[in-house]
């Protein structure tokens, strides 16, 4: 299985680590940590070095009650980053739910549009379905981050969430976005609550019968400090277990803050023959 995007064919033989660039002041985890292009080109390198397959950088922070930027707010924070980490050498995403963001970032060569709505707003499957050659992940959520975790219900969770993935990779196939362009994530901590989320990862099997890569994020969540009681700064080996059984459970990239712990942590499960490294 591979995932096509701009500039490079993705092997998922082995799981995927991508890191996460915060280029906000604001977000939930890292906010202010790495808001200036300066700051947040060295925390590129620092991820590459660790070992980082993708890079994913956002401008907007969609921790629960973020409040929404204009497309030129979240452009300004990004631009100057992302022409310089192009150059790094390893594929570039981009977490916006904006098609004049997405355009412009594309624009510039970005390989990925990681979009938190599933590219629903107003022009985003054509953005994405214009350039040709993007890989595109689609994520589910209910609600919006405003609002998002107020009072989140589900019937079923899982066949909510797998119906609601199908749909709209119905809705950008048709638009003629080649399948081999698609990753799904189910939206960990996205309008869901702490049991909502780990149903999610016991069932999640039951998204793999979609038939396209899962990209999950666990990093720091919530959840993981609902369940131990630990502060957002003391989740480390929290993500790192929820993220090994992610990939014990299927997923093909991890979406994650601490790269070279979560690295490592796959070696160590890949060398024991706890997960594959072939597909």
């Amino acid at each position: 299985m591979t995932w096509h995007t701009t500039r490079f064919q993705i092997a998922l033989n082995r799981p995927q680590v991508m890191g996460i660039v915060n280029v906000t002041p604001d977000s939930f985890s890292d906010g202010g940590q790495h808001a200036d292009t300066r700051r947040a080109l060295a925390h590129c390198e620092k991820l590459i070095r660790d070992g980082a397959d993708i890079l994913d950088l956002g401008g907007e922070s969609t921790r629960p009650g973020a409040p929404t930027l204009t497309v030129e707010e979240e452009w300004t924070r990004l631009e100057g980053v992302l022409r310089a980490a192009l150059t790094m050498g390893v594929p570039l995403s981009v977490d916006t739910c904006k098609a004049e963001v997405m355009r412009r970032a594309l624009d510039l060569g970005v390989d990925i549009i990681n979009d938190i709505r599933g590219l629903e707003d107003d022009g985003a499957v054509e953005a994405v379905a214009r350039h040709g050659a993007c890989g595109v992940c689609l994520m589910h959520m209910q609600g919006d981050p405003a609002t998002m975790q107020l009072r989140p219900s589900y019937p079923d969770v899982v066949a909510e969430v797998k119906s609601y993935l199908a749909m709209r990779v119905d809705v950008v196939r048709a638009a003629g976005v080649a399948p081999q362009r698609i990753t799904l994530d189910p939206g960990i901590g996205f309008g869901k609550t702490v049991d909502h989320n780990f149903q999610l990862l016991r069932e999640q099997d039951a998204l793999l019968t979609l038939g396209y890569p899962l990209l999950i994020g666990w990093s720091r969540k919530s959840s993981l400090g609902a369940l131990t009681g630990r502060s957002v700064g003391e989740r480390l080996a929290a993500s790192l277990g929820a993220a090994l059984a992610s990939v014990q459970r299927g997923a093909h990239i991890v979406r994650v803050h601490d790269v070279a712990e979560t690295v490592d942590a796959l070696k160590v499960w890949a060398a024991a023959g706890l997960i594959s490294t072939s597909s």
